[in-house]
């Protein structure tokens, strides 16, 4: 006579999630596949029509109950999440690969017959990857086994700014989970920061075991745990609890508010007692600057937990792509 589904995300990469689980609790009540597809995920998921998220949430509203843990009467005591988009300024070298990528990128764009072309979606999709690998660090994007620094400066803008927030924290004596979503990039720095602090900075991985992975965890919420731990994003972004920490950083941006503020709730959880800082860094003048700025925009969006991945952007036409992807004048630091 009744029937009930419970989940923690409803919509995590494609509204069609939300419509299955509605389907089950309430047959029909939006509409076929099909209809629900023209209706609702166009215009949403490739179109971020306002309108069409506003007729969804009225639609479903009424049969769905939803309880955060920053609502009072679920929990009292649950401390502030305090969330900042922090900026770093490109090094020369990470430039001149950026531009390069860009260059290669324009070249199969103008090779493609139409937006369609599956070429020219990939060539789209394996720029913006390439992209973030030169945000990252160049050692990271040219998979050359070269050294986080040279002659002892910093070859990334972003890493010396990551470099000085976990100083300041460290020094404060807490603790912080850095979250990357490439594996190799993992494995460039968790080094880097062991040699640079003198602490120990495990890297939970999909390939660390299980029985290792829940060793990393306990030690790390134990009283005299490691100050810092990197986590990719993917297997390190839900399931935990690590309330040890109360700063959490994204080293590079995945363009799903889902996922990320699940990783972010591996520290703002229930048990937390301290306030928790959340720092998400971006690129100045780069593809990473301009895709936060869109996303912070779409307030409605995020609320109701839209995330379709990257896909969308390769609906952008040449023009459109080349003033999202293209290399600003500030994107340079001194």
């Amino acid at each position: 006579r009744h029937r009930l589904a419970l989940t923690g995300t409803p919509v995590e990469n494609r509204l069609e999630e939300l419509r299955s689980i509605l389907d089950f609790a309430n047959p029909k009540l939006l509409g076929k596949p099909s209809d629900f597809h023209a209706r609702f995920a166009v215009p949403i998921e490739r179109e971020r029509d306002e309108n069409a998220v506003a007729r969804l949430r009225a639609i479903t509203s009424p049969f769905v109950l939803r309880r955060v843990k920053t609502d009072p009467a679920v929990i009292s005591d649950l401390p502030e999440k305090i969330e900042m988009t922090v900026r770093a300024n490109l090094t020369v070298e990470q430039a001149a690969l950026y531009q390069a990528v860009l260059d290669d990128m324009t070249q199969k764009l103008k090779a493609a017959k139409s937006k369609e072309d599956m070429g020219r979606k990939g060539a789209v999709l394996a720029a913006l990857t390439r992209l973030k690998q030169v945000c990252n660090h160049p050692a990271h994007f040219l998979g050359d086994g070269s050294g986080v620094l040279r002659r002892g400066r910093h070859r990334s803008g972003k890493l010396a700014l990551v470099e000085d927030v976990l100083e300041a924290v460290l020094a404060d004596g807490e603790r912080a989970l850095l979250f990357t979503q490439f594996r190799e990039f993992g494995e460039l720095v968790a080094p880097f920061f062991t040699e640079r602090f003198g602490v120990e900075v495990p890297f939970l991985h999909g390939g660390v075991p299980k029985q290792r992975r829940d060793a990393m965890v306990t030690r790390f919420q134990e009283s005299g745990g490691p100050p810092l731990m990197l986590l990719s994003l993917k297997a390190g972004g839900t399931g935990l609890n690590l309330t040890a920490a109360n700063h959490v950083v994204h080293l590079d941006r995945w363009w799903n508010p889902a996922v990320e503020n699940q990783a972010t709730d591996r520290a703002f959880r229930i048990g937390q007692r301290r306030d928790v800082q959340v720092r998400k860094l971006v690129c100045v003048d780069t593809i990473e600057e301009r895709i936060d700025d869109m996303l912070s925009g779409k307030r409605q969006l995020a609320d109701l937990t839209v995330g379709v991945g990257e896909n969308w952007i390769t609906e952008l036409s040449d023009d459109e792509l080349r003033d999202l992807f293209a290399l600003g004048s500030e994107a340079v630091g001194e």
